[in-house]
């Protein structure tokens, strides 16, 4: 699945050049994660800057977790029903309120079309000065949700609003593009030229040293997992709020919702029974292109007795070449 590019917003920031970031000059701000959450349990990086020049597509560690054009880094929280619940959106530094939109619906971009968002890509959002020519800008924010106005000072970690789904997205997140002057700059590689990439990384870049130790690359991420009734779709998950069977449930199926799958990467999901024995072994075909995200549901129907009391436990595995690239555990107890 191929998320949509993020278009300049007329009348809300500058032209801005895409598929590269630029050098970064000194005095540049140290940015904090802008997300109230918990990285890596309740929210995960799902795609960063786009540093190929041309049609291709690489991140700033040479991997494929962007796609063509991404000016930004896209902090995504795992469903709608935490976008439901509230999740805000944190100023990365201090800084003065320069531009901001509100009024811009939380609908996905696949409901209603890119016609309707014309010139409204950024949705609701901010853009905040932190002088000597740096700014960030925040987009996809809640309709009704910012609590900030133009001219405000704003200090480090300070709510702007919350996320939203408003603008040219599919999924809640909260897009951040970091600029000096009219150039996009990678806050993970800000000194690294324009089309350049390294497997090693390049620091803490723009981060504190705090974010930089929490934001390290990760080849993948799990989302979402739990045990349902049946089988499960990509808009059931978003959606979230899904219900755990009970011991009188006809199936007991395993789900895992993963991002920055890769060509190649075999997936493996386990189920075992309270005595240890296994309900069910699923091991699709190797993925045969990159996912940005991917679902993967497996299960078996009651047994004639019926459910046994006890803890079921589900394993997943991603293992790429001869390492295991993603894994995670979740149980359900009857």
């Amino acid at each position: 699945m191929r998320f949509h590019a993020l278009a300049p917003l007329a009348l809300f920031v500058l032209n801005a050049s895409a598929g590269h970031a630029a050098p970064a000059p000194a005095a540049a701000p140290s940015l904090s994660i802008p997300l109230d959450c918990k990285y890596g349990v309740d929210c995960a990086i799902q795609s960063y800057v786009d540093r190929d020049p041309g049609p291709g597509v690489k991140d700033y560690r040479c991997g494929g977790r962007t796609y063509e054009g991404h000016q930004g880094i896209d902090f995504r929280i795992f469903d709608m029903a935490a976008q439901r619940a509230g999740v805000k959106v944190l100023a990365a530094a201090p800084g003065r309120v320069v531009r901001l939109r509100d009024g811009v619906a939380d609908v996905s971009v696949r409901t209603i079309g890119k016609a309707a968002i014309a010139n409204q890509e950024c949705g609701n959002g901010v853009a905040i000065d932190h002088g000597g020519g740096w700014e960030t800008q925040y987009c996809h924010m809640a309709k009704g949700s910012l609590v900030v106005k133009v001219g405000d000072q704003v200090a480090r970690g300070q709510p702007l609003g919350r996320v939203g789904l408003s603008g040219n997205t599919e999924f809640p997140h909260v897009h951040l593009t970091v600029r000096h002057g009219q150039e996009v700059v990678d806050p993970f590689a800000p000194a690294a030229a324009g089309g350049t990439c390294s497997a090693k990384g390049s620091g803490s870049g723009l981060w504190t040293d705090a974010a930089a130790r929490t934001l390290a690359y990760r080849a993948g991420a799990v989302l979402n997992t739990g045990f349902v009734d049946g089988s499960v779709t990509m808009e059931a998950v978003e959606a979230g709020g899904l219900k755990p069977p009970s011991r009188d449930s006809g199936a007991l199926v395993a789900y895992v919702r993963a991002i920055g799958l890769e060509a190649g990467d075999r997936l493996r999901l386990v189920v075992t029974a309270p005595d240890g024995h296994t309900l069910v072994d699923s091991q699709p075909a190797a993925l045969d292109h990159d996912k940005a995200q991917h679902l993967v549901f497996a299960g078996a129907r009651r047994p004639a007795g019926g459910w046994a009391a006890g803890r079921y436990v589900a394993r997943y595995t991603v293992t790429r070449g001869s390492t295991v690239a993603v894994s995670r555990e979740f149980t359900l107890a009857f």
